[in-house]
């Protein structure tokens, strides 16, 4: 039994591109399932997280990120009432528009598209699903739902100012309703996002080895979470230990999530989906004491392992090789593979630059590697 604040498949505001509804899938399970077959979905395998996806077997990557992230969502969505199926739809799509080489990538695309209109890589995810998946014969992209559309733009709130241009040329084409709050369903994707990766990247820097478990020991929510494991378990192996700590911290995120978002929905009282758009705050959020507690541990993970001098040595190697690879399309088409020089916009510049920055945020890690050294 859903929440009347939840989505409903049936009251959908439906497709771009008129369909036949399915006989045994609501339209946002169709969504999620041509999300999962999708292109941009298997190549998030060989796209990094934080560190190079090659370098180790353990680290996670944008699908291993993305999975956890949807498990989140569903979690925090049934628990509320809400549709779990489009929470979910949401959460395997918001990665989709990363370049390679994460958050590196995307801030040398940026740097280099600011000519061209921008780069974000939740507005190229749009592109992505609106105008890059190429193989229905009815249209291009997936043709979701408006509900899914909307929560790819704005689910970590409403988007004001410039618009990037692949942001601007979706809500051009369908109004996703930029200055509103977006479905409840939409702000648990953006949550579980959060919870997911302030869990994850404390694991992938004890595995590298950028930081230890003492230093954990005097962060808020980290210490305690050791803290109980030892008083549980004294002399529990290293490994283990690491395992319940950060498995207790996981669910302290997920916790006060849930409840701060039950509080506040009783509270507000909300009786449709448009109640909850058009409130002035995200009701699906932290407490103010985990938020305050979750920004110290991020201060310590930005200083300790985003800018960790092993990790600043490789941000250096693989904005060369994004700098590079978009240089040399730009200078010289014929580089490009053959399906990409079919319909390559002639005689505008910025089109050009879009359809080469479509090409280069599309690449793995790997393969963007492999033709740099190649090309270069």
């Amino acid at each position: 039994m859903t929440a009347p604040y939840a989505c409903q498949p049936a009251q959908s505001r439906g497709r771009l591109y008129g369909e036949n509804l399915s006989s045994f899938r609501s339209a946002f399970q169709r969504d999620r399932d041509r999300i999962i077959h999708s292109s941009a979905f298997r190549r998030l395998k060989h796209k990094t997280q934080v560190f190079v996806e090659h370098e180790g077997d353990y680290y996670r990557t944008r699908l291993t990120h993305t999975l956890e992230v949807a498990q989140v969502a569903r979690t925090i969505a049934g628990v509320l009432g809400l549709n779990t199926d489009l929470a979910e739809a949401i959460a395997l799509a918001h990665d989709l528009g990363h370049t390679p080489f994460g958050h590196t990538g995307e801030d040398a695309m940026a740097r280099l598209m600011a000519p061209y209109g921008g780069f974000d890589h939740n507005a190229q995810a749009l592109r992505i699903v609106t105008k890059l998946e190429r193989h229905y014969a009815e249209f291009d992209g997936l043709n979701l739902t408006w509900e899914t559309l909307e929560g790819i733009a704005k689910h970590n709130g409403p988007v004001t100012g410039d618009l990037p241009y692949a942001l601007a040329e979706a809500n051009a084409e369908w109004d996703l309703e930029l200055h509103t709050f977006a479905s409840a369903e939409a702000q648990v994707a953006a949550i579980a996002d959060d919870v997911a990766y302030s869990h994850h990247d404390l694991h992938d820097g004890l595995r590298s080895g950028l930081f230890d478990e003492n230093d954990l020991m005097d962060l808020p929510i980290t210490g305690p979470a050791f803290a109980a494991v030892d008083r549980l378990y004294p002399g529990l192996d290293p490994s283990r230990r690491r395992h319940e700590a950060l498995r207790r911290v996981f669910g302290a995120l997920v916790e006060d999530v849930i409840h701060i978002a039950q509080n506040r929905l009783e509270a507000a009282a909300p009786k449709s989906v448009e109640d909850i758009r058009a409130m002035d705050q995200t009701v699906i959020r932290f407490s103010k004491p985990m938020y305050q507690e979750l920004k110290v541990i991020r201060h310590f993970l930005f200083t300790r392992m985003y800018r960790a001098p092993s990790v600043m040595v490789e941000r250096a190697r693989v904005t060369e090789a994004v700098d590079g690879l978009f240089g040399l399309f730009m200078a010289n088409p014929a580089l490009l593979p053959a399906e990409w020089r079919q319909g390559l916009p002639e005689g505008d510049e910025v089109q050009f630059a879009r359809h080469v920055a479509d090409y280069v945020a599309g690449m793995t890690d790997r393969y963007a590697l492999q033709q740099h050294a190649r090309l270069g």
